[in-house]
């Protein structure tokens, strides 16, 4: 939490005092320094992002005052687990983040599922001559022997090298690892080329509505166990800020709706400067916003 800057030692105190009296009597809201909330973001995780920007948004509807943080997916749980961080919005359960939920679980809490129709995908653009993860290595020259993957510390990309590419037989193609931004750069490029391209990716992710694309069959089944996106907090969070722990524990967000504001987010606009978006958003979806704070 942020400290406030209090000139006065009366005024300290009495502030203090006042402070310690609301925790006791409704669990810390009262207080205006439990109104501030530190959302941990996954750098490059836009299902993530989009949840986070909304949260932000109906918290400070509410009176709190909420700040993003931005980091990498180790830093996010460890920050969690040392109450630097309150919450974060996009764990996936149970394979992506199952080695950090091992690691830092015991320090952590999970407010729930918001979504269970997730899941890790590969995917080619739809005129691509094949249909099938079995297909690939036999046709591995017409997507000019790539797959372009994405963070290579990612769970996405731990299944795809262990367990897709040899399980398929694709250890004789390139599997690039880099970063998400690099990964739907090179899609960009090989759409607007009009070439083959066979990328990791999930769902939801809005690039299934901007580009021209098609998850490959997958008849080992290796990637299709569903997953589900979770909010998890540090362990004070729900003592100190009882009534956003409740809501955010309640929450739920249908891939439909998800995929409606990711759209507004990154594909209808390019800017990251996300709040007027997500302000007309909820404007937009008022009705159902309303029920995500409702007693």
């Amino acid at each position: 939490m942020h400290n406030k800057r209090i000139t006065s030692v009366i005024a300290a105190g009495t502030i203090a005092a006042l402070a310690l009296a609301g925790c006791s009597a409704d669990g810390g809201d009262s207080a205006t320094a439990d109104k501030e909330i530190t959302i941990a973001v996954f750098n490059g995780w836009d299902e993530g992002i989009a949840a986070s920007e909304l949260w932000k948004a109906v918290l400070e509807e509410k009176g709190y005052s909420v700040e993003l943080e931005y980091a990498d997916v180790v830093p996010v749980f460890s920050g969690l687990s040392t109450g630097d961080y309150d919450v974060t919005l996009d764990v996936w359960l149970p394979n992506t983040h199952k080695e950090y939920i091992e690691s830092f679980g015991d320090d952590i809490v999970d407010l729930g599922a918001w979504n269970e129709e997730s899941k890790l995908t590969i995917a080619v653009n739809e005129d691509s001559p094949i249909t099938s993860l079995s297909e690939l290595a036999a046709n591995a020259d017409e997507f000019n022997n790539k797959i372009i993957g994405i963070e290579p510390g990612s769970g996405l990309s731990t299944i795809t090298s262990n367990e897709v590419i040899p399980a398929y037989g694709l250890e004789g193609m390139d599997y690039i690892t880099s970063s998400t931004a690099a990964m739907l750069v090179e899609l960009t490029a090989a759409t607007d080329a009009g070439e083959n391209v066979v990328v990791t990716l999930w769902e939801p992710h809005w690039a299934y509505g901007a580009f021209p694309i098609r998850n490959l069959e997958d008849p080992e089944g290796i990637l299709d166990s569903v997953e589900s996106l979770h909010t998890f907090s540090s362990s004070d969070f729900a003592t100190d800020h009882t009534e956003a722990a409740g809501w955010m524990s309640n929450f739920e967000m249908d891939l439909d709706k998800l995929y409606s504001l990711e759209k507004v987010l990154f594909v209808d606009n390019d800017t990251d400067d996300y709040g007027p978006l997500v302000e007309q958003w909820i404007d937009d979806n008022r009705d159902w916003v309303d029920t995500l704070t409702a007693d």
